[in-house]
């Protein structure tokens, strides 16, 4: 990018209009008019935001079964390269008519998504599912503190911080520290992935930003993937697996965090990502027969109940909003 200061500069800026303003960003219909607000249309994007933690956490227990097929590198390439060339072909997204800003924030948010799930993939193929999770989440739950201007906010994200920690046993000094680095890693490239989602929302239609934005991660991806598979991503039954993992772990969860992020503040999405652990214990006792105990039960709970009343407090935000 030639002009990278003038790009960095509008960067700065709608990213502070995008996270440090704890405001949603009006919903538009068809005909570029605000939909209604009400309370019922409130809960429409948490509803997204569940769905998609349940689609992803979902793919990523099948993603566990596959790795001994392609190994982390590969599940990651054959996840991003499908899920690129699915929301291509429905999408057909234009090339022409954006800024270099435009461009520079796909590109981000590319790279923030290839991190993400390069790394996330790696901690997983060396610490369990629910550890791994629990300490991404992390980034998200950072991100709600620094961004949020209400002291409510921090309560919340104290109240699910707490559950992470104690779904985590306690401590993580058993686990592996690399792959617990890599679940760190994981959780800021998810913060910036968070970030440039909602930018990326706001500045392309429907889902083309998101698929374009695939493209730029599965390219990153690919020669890492290759490089530690080969041959081993060709294998039918691999690429089957592959398809239905990039379908719940980046194509339905990904679609359904823009248009949420659409209608959104970035803190209360932040926070409530904190539902993933929850959602990933779930998953990993249905699919990998990994048992949920009393202590888990209780972190899921206060995970619950801290993402409950983000949602509460977004809900009285925007009746006042309305009534004003």
């Amino acid at each position: 990018m030639n002009d990278q200061h003038s790009a960095a500069g509008t960067a700065v800026a709608e990213q502070a209009a995008a996270v440090a303003v704890p405001e949603a960003v009006p919903a538009l219909d068809a005909a570029g008019a605000a939909r209604p607000r009400g309370r019922g249309a409130a809960f429409v994007p948490v509803a997204l935001v569940v769905a998609g933690g349940l689609s992803v956490q979902f793919g990523s227990a099948v993603a566990v079964l596959l790795m001994p097929r392609a190994g982390a590198l590969g599940v990651v390439t054959l996840r991003l390269a499908v899920a690129a060339l699915v929301l291509m072909a429905v999408c057909r997204p234009k090339l022409r008519g954006y800024t270099r800003a435009d461009w520079g924030t796909v590109l981000a948010f590319g790279v923030a998504m290839g991190g993400m799930n390069t790394l996330f993939y790696q901690a997983v193929d060396r610490i369990p599912l629910g550890a791994a999770v629990t300490l991404e989440v992390l980034g998200p739950l950072a991100l709600s503190v620094i961004a949020s201007r209400r002291l409510i906010n921090l309560v919340w994200a104290g109240l699910a911080l707490g559950g992470v920690v104690l779904l985590g046993g306690g401590g993580f000094d058993r686990l592996d520290p690399v792959g617990a680095a890599y679940a760190l890693g994981a959780g800021a490239m998810w913060a910036t992935y968070i970030v440039f989602s909602a930018r990326t929302g706001r500045r392309f239609p429907q889902a083309d930003g998101l698929a374009l934005a695939l493209v730029v991660a599965a390219l990153l991806s690919l020669p890492l993937g290759v490089l530690e598979s080969g041959s081993k991503l060709l294998v039918p039954s691999t690429l089957g697996l592959g398809a239905v993992v990039a379908l719940l772990s980046s194509v339905l969860p990904y679609t359904l965090e823009l248009m949420a992020l659409r209608r959104l503040p970035a803190p209360t999405f932040a926070i409530l990502m904190s539902l993933e652990p929850a959602i990933a214990a779930t998953a990993g006792f249905l699919v990998l027969d990994q048992a949920l105990s009393t202590t888990d039960a209780l972190a899921i709970a206060l995970v619950i109940g801290a993402s409950m009343g983000a949602v509460r407090s977004q809900v009285r935000v925007g009746k006042r909003r309305d009534h004003a």
